[in-house]
């Protein structure tokens, strides 16, 4: 073999290795390049490339240089995903803080940062609904670094709003995490005991009984407007700027009733000033499990609200990098001390597959989409 190091007195030709070959069509030869094996497969990459950049071969040898540059570049693209991550990663909220999504992403952040061995950035992004945050991730860059960690109203928006990103095109499911009911409960002084009662008093003076909710299109005023059309009611819909102000004017006596993420309302319950009525998932919340679900006070089994709360990727994100963070998901929630806290937010953990979470989107844009049409809800 010929030595990189002998001289030669026509022109040199560096094969993939280094080695340099005496047959080669004129090529200056470059002494910048710096060759050898390289410590990482990305700097035996980058030798490889640049070798083959200043030093073409001669047409005889082209096939064999094209089949080694092709394995060098397959190589080093898994070695890539399986370093991953090599920094911190960012997961955007795209609420404000203080919010149910905000609380269980930092109940999550320290075990899955445990499990990759790199810090998790929480970076809460809140505004329109939590379309701004939502719209920044579809910008991102599919490399594995920027995930959305979102609630089920990712699915309602882009049924109310013209968005300048699309919910199945631009983004990638990783995996279901808790699955948070929405609460029907009313004003102490209002004598309604039971879902029962509530229809029945709703049938009797049509259009008179207000319900409060997070604001317009949200997921307590989507369970509002299902209810009415399950059961043939007229109810008043009061939106508001938030669950803060809903429950306060509640607990006030300005409005009856109110229909409210679980974890904004359970310590009014729980302290009794608020009677709980129903949740609004299938199955009882493990946080709140004396309350019973909408489906089975009224039987009816087609009502469900589940305001879920899942991560998504860019779209593009490499499947071994999906794959790693749906497992630390799941391996989290049910880590006994997380898995705990989630119940005492009346969240129940439920991490899925992204095939799962993909059919979970489709499902619910079809199902509100009819709701939403039904009940004639517009943005505001």
């Amino acid at each position: 073999m010929v030595s990189a190091s002998a001289s030669f007195t026509g022109p040199q030709y560096y094969d993939c290795l280094g080695r340099v070959l005496p047959r080669c069509r004129p090529a200056a030869p470059c002494s910048r390049l710096r060759l050898g094996n390289g410590r990482t497969p990305r700097a035996r990459l980058r030798t490889v490339c640049a070798i083959a950049r200043f030093h073409p071969p001669p047409h005889h040898e082209a096939e064999p240089m094209k089949n080694v540059l092709f394995v060098l570049l397959f190589a080093a693209a898994a070695a890539s995903a399986q370093e991953w991550p090599g920094k911190p990663v960012r997961w955007v909220v795209p609420f404000p803080p203080g919010g149910s999504v905000d609380i269980v992403s930092r109940l999550m952040q320290n075990g899955i940062s445990k499990g990759l061995g790199q810090p998790i950035l929480i970076e809460t992004r809140g505004g329109a609904g939590g379309t701004v945050g939502t719209a920044e991730v579809a910008r991102s860059a599919p490399d594995g670094y920027t995930f959305l960690f979102t609630l089920s109203s990712h699915t309602i928006n882009p049924l109310l709003y013209k968005l300048n990103y699309d919910v199945e095109r631009d983004f990638a499911p990783v995996s279901l995490i808790v699955s948070i009911p929405q609460l029907i409960a009313v004003h102490p002084a209002v004598p309604i005991k039971s879902m029962r009662e509530l229809v029945a008093a709703a049938k009797a003076q049509p259009g008179k009984l207000s319900f409060a909710s997070a604001g317009n299109g949200t997921p307590s005023h989507i369970a509002g407007e299902l209810l009415k059309l399950r059961t043939g009611i007229d109810l008043l819909h009061v939106p508001y700027k938030g669950g803060g102000p809903a429950v306060a004017d509640t607990l006030a006596g300005q409005v009856p009733m109110l229909i409210l993420t679980a974890a904004v309302v359970t310590s009014q319950v729980r302290a009794g000033r608020l009677r709980p009525l129903a949740v609004t998932t299938l199955k009882r919340s493990p946080g709140t499990p004396e309350i019973p679900t909408v489906a089975e006070a009224l039987g009816l089994p087609d009502y469900e609200v589940d305001s879920w709360i899942a991560m998504f990727a860019p779209a593009k994100t490499p499947q071994s990098v999906v794959a790693r963070m749906q497992k630390e998901i799941a391996r989290v929630v049910q880590l006994p001390e997380v898995r705990q806290k989630l119940i005492e937010q009346t969240a129940d953990p439920v991490a899925s597959s992204p095939e799962e979470l993909d059919r979970v989107v489709k499902a619910d844009l079809r199902k509100w989409a009819e709701v939403i049409r039904s009940a004639n809800i517009k943005a505001d």
